[in-house]
């Protein structure tokens, strides 16, 4: 029975420290001494969130994904876009690129969604692996495919893009080192180092949890 209480008692303390580590993974953004700019990227997988309520939490941006590939449109883009600017926060569209689907018609896709705003950040273009995609091509291909639609959206926008890369998408196409614009960075908790020239945005935290959001957001920081 001794055996059993102390048993009993470690797995108790190790739950306990597990709530806490958890707890403060949740709340942990980086410092704003380091990072003074930070603010959040979202899509309809973050629920419905009540943007002055969110403003709360120090956002000093907020981008909403707005596209996916040629099709499919987020479901609360209009009323997340629609609310940052409400709220007064500034705010940015962003596409998410699908590798089986040509980039003239993801580009349409996000020109139909996003109207211009000459005062919105400039767009972000998340390049990454989607489990609804199992296409891989050629490096050359999607280095063309990426520089088109990037040039139509800057048409549509009328500012440089700025591309949102994961580390998996990296190591297999470097992009970083071919195309010239901004970089998005991700990384929990640290730095990312993996692009070939200095991030502009870091994605720190894909579970921070603020007020006003349904479920977990996106944290991000911009670099000094």
């Amino acid at each position: 029975m001794k055996a059993v209480r102390i048993w009993a008692g470690i797995i108790l303390a190790l739950a306990l420290v597990g709530v806490c580590a958890w707890m403060w993974a949740i709340a942990w953004a980086p410092a704003r001494s380091d990072y003074a700019q930070q603010g959040i990227d979202v899509s309809d997988e973050a629920g419905k969130i009540d943007w002055f309520t969110a403003r709360s939490s120090s956002l000093d941006f907020a981008y909403a994904r707005a596209t996916v590939g040629a099709d499919v449109r987020d479901a609360l883009f209009a009323e997340n876009w629609a609310g940052i600017y409400e709220a007064g926060v500034r705010r940015g569209a962003l596409h998410a690129y699908s590798l089986c689907q040509l980039a003239s018609d993801q580009a349409g896709n996000f020109t139909a969604t996003v109207p211009r705003d000459a005062d919105a950040l400039p767009v972000a273009i998340e390049l990454g692996f989607r489990d609804d995609c199992p296409a891989r091509p050629e490096r050359d291909v999607v280095l063309g495919e990426v520089r088109q639609l990037a040039a139509t959206i800057e048409t549509h926008s009328g500012k440089p893009v700025i591309l949102r890369i994961t580390p998996e998408f990296e190591a297999r196409y470097q992009i970083s080192g071919a195309i010239d614009r901004p970089l998005w960075s991700t990384g929990m908790f640290f730095p990312p180092a993996y692009s070939a020239r200095p991030w502009r945005l870091w994605q720190a935290s894909t579970i921070r949890r603020i007020e006003g959001a349904e479920r977990p957001v996106n944290w991000n920081v911009i670099a000094p």
